[in-house]
């Protein structure tokens, strides 16, 4: 019984602090923090085990608030447990604070920024997979809102964290019946709910989210069906405060000083616990090392090869010599030959099927904890992830992202299948990188590449099999770029990437045949882009410049070296400018003007004037 009291003032102090920091701040969201605030309680200085001295203990539970509104409720919990000093709590939401207004891994205890509902339980699958790797007793809990269970992408991560049977994951919803405008979908009707959950294969318990007893007594039952668990927590929005209290209008506001001054009175003073003796360590477990490495012997290839083809080769190489390299695949493993991997390495091979959404959430989860995971679809449904992906963008997630399929140059599957917009997705993403290899030795030497590199990477590959263009072990550092011809005289330079590379080399050869030298440069790197080296060699071909690109206009490669160029030059953009249609490759090319002979009639115009 003492410890229920304890708990129900550590909660008291959790909405006290969470209306203290939102009043200081002039915006939040309290109503959300009081709703869940017994929870919280609970979670942390209850059931968790967690180590307060080190976020990156592999021993400790990890938690992802997937409602990340209700950051200050987070905030409040670290400076309870003694992570943060209570007095920086009125920093919420200042520029010079980690303290955001929803979470993001500037504060190193998040491991993933939330805020963009629907997303915190793919994570949190992620990390359940991550702990099973690493044969680790910890748990990972995610705090939700029923809000956010509209999200589709709710259900791909409840579809398989069944299907991988996580009885390590443990959701808790907080069904405090209000949205933003509205109330939600099936307000208190937490049946509706546990009946969607146990449909996707989920041990669903309902209990009232502000009794501390019942919330600590299925936390303990979590997981002993040997099935993910979700709590449905009944609560109510704004509780403690009589005047908010499951009233709709609330959501996002914060109460003024008067406000604040009549809420207090009503919960009282802070009440006297140190809550940080209530904050359980794990049991010491140390995660097996293993050596890895980021080189690995390439394959040496004579004929025509397709880059996808050798994505898979490499990623095959690249997992016997770094055991933290994990593949998650969109039901496309055997078009970008992930398959060789999965077959290679089953137990560090996870199939997301059709859910392009979860697939990017389940690798952020990954990557927080230590993995290095190589995402692989064909580049057009990776649209479909495109707010997960700037997510993990906000995460500094350590994720690899494999686009196969990309441009017209796919062929008779028509445009439905066409990555034509990949490039414009990926380049504004900050500190994203973008490759798009040419050959299959480069795109071996651009997965070591994106490999070693700490942070996001997008590999372009395409279908069709190309001519090798490079010597074995060649190097492509990222930011980079390859002179593939270059003549004195020449007297236009054309930049292109993967298809477009072989076209600019045929182009050469037919103007050399006129006596117009031709400069070709293969811009592996699109983002970061070799601004320099396309400087350099456009100006010594007097200024002239052509880019060809399997993408549509906006936003690729042709904008890029615009950027680049900043009027200094005068420039051709051959691009795909139409809806494009079934049809054989070559056809495709020639026909949405990307083929030799438009590059050849380009350079000429340039030439002529």
């Amino acid at each position: 019984m003492a410890r229920i009291d304890d708990l129900r003032k550590i909660a008291t102090r959790l909405r006290i602090h969470s209306l203290r920091m939102t009043t200081a701040s002039g915006s939040g969201h309290p109503t959300t923090c009081l709703s869940a605030a017994d929870i919280a309680a609970c979670l942390f200085f209850g059931e968790m085990r967690w180590n307060t001295d080190d976020p990156a203990d592999p021993a400790s539970d990890e938690f992802v608030l997937s409602k990340g509104h209700a950051a200050p409720l987070l905030w409040a919990v670290y400076a309870e447990a003694g992570i943060i000093p209570l007095e920086h709590l009125l920093d919420l939401r200042k520029i010079s604070s980690e303290l955001e207004g929803h979470p993001t891994p500037r504060m190193k205890w998040v491991k993933a920024a939330t805020g963009s509902l629907g997303q915190g339980l793919s994570v949190g699958v992620g990390m359940a997979l991550a702990q099973r790797l690493d044969k680790s007793p910890a748990r990972t809990f995610v705090l939700m809102g029923d809000g956010e269970c509209a999200e589709g992408q709710v259900w791909e991560a409840a579809n398989s964290a069944a299907y991988w049977r996580l009885r390590n994951l443990c959701a808790v919803v907080d069904v405090n019946r209000l949205g933003q405008s509205d109330p939600t979908m099936h307000q208190h009707d937490l049946p509706a709910l546990a009946r969607k959950f146990r449909a996707f294969g989920w041990d669903a318990a309902i209990i009232d989210g502000h009794k501390i007893d019942r919330i600590l007594a299925a936390l303990k039952e979590a997981g002993k069906k040997g099935k993910p668990t979700v709590l449905l927590a009944r609560t109510l929005k704004g509780k403690g405060v009589s005047f908010i209290e499951d009233k709709n209008g609330w959501h996002g506001k914060p109460l003024k000083a008067d406000e604040l001054a009549r809420a207090l009175e009503e919960i009282g003073c802070l009440p006297d616990v140190d809550s940080r003796k209530f904050v359980h360590k794990p049991k010491p477990f140390k995660k097996k090392k293993a050596a890895s490495s980021f080189e690995f012997p390439r394959t040496v290839y004579k004929d025509k090869m397709a880059t996808r083809l050798a994505y898979g080769n490499a990623l095959l190489s690249l997992g016997k010599v770094n055991p933290y390299v994990v593949a998650v695949d969109g039901d496309v493993k055997n078009s970008t030959y992930a398959d060789k991997f999965f077959e290679a390495f089953p137990g560090r091979s996870f199939q997301s099927f059709i859910a392009e959404q979860n697939m990017v959430g389940v690798g952020m989860g990954l990557a927080a904890k230590g993995y290095i995971p190589f995402i692989a679809t064909f580049a057009a449904f990776l649209t479909r992830a495109h707010d997960q992906l700037r997510m993990a963008a906000y995460s500094f997630s350590n994720i690899k992202v494999c686009g196969s399929h990309v441009g017209v140059s796919i062929g008779e599957d028509g445009p439905s299948q066409m990555g034509l917009e990949d490039l414009a997705m990926f380049r504004p993403i900050p500190g994203c990188v973008v490759l798009y290899p040419g050959d299959a030795v480069s795109s071996e030497a651009c997965v070591a590449a994106a490999a070693s590199h700490q942070g996001m990477v997008y590999l372009r590959m395409s279908r069709p099999a190309t001519p090798i263009l490079y010597p074995a072990g060649e190097t492509f550092p990222i930011g980079g770029s390859k002179v593939l011809r270059k003549g004195e005289g020449d007297a236009v330079t054309v930049i292109a990437a993967g298809i477009t590379l072989h076209e600019a080399l045929k182009a050469s050869d037919e103007l050399k045949k006129e006596g117009i030298g031709l400069r070709v440069i293969d811009a592996y790197s699109v983002e970061p882009l070799d601004e320099a080296t396309i400087l350099r060699e456009v100006a010594e071909t007097g200024g002239r410049a052509v880019v060809v690109e399997d993408h549509y206009a906006g936003g690729g490669l042709g904008e890029a070296v615009a950027r680049a160029l900043a009027g200094k030059a005068a420039l051709k953009h051959l691009c795909v400018r139409e809806l494009p249609r079934s049809g054989k490759p070559d056809e495709l090319l020639e026909r949405y003007g990307l083929s030799a002979s438009h590059i050849v009639r380009a350079a000429r115009e340039l030439v002529r004037g």
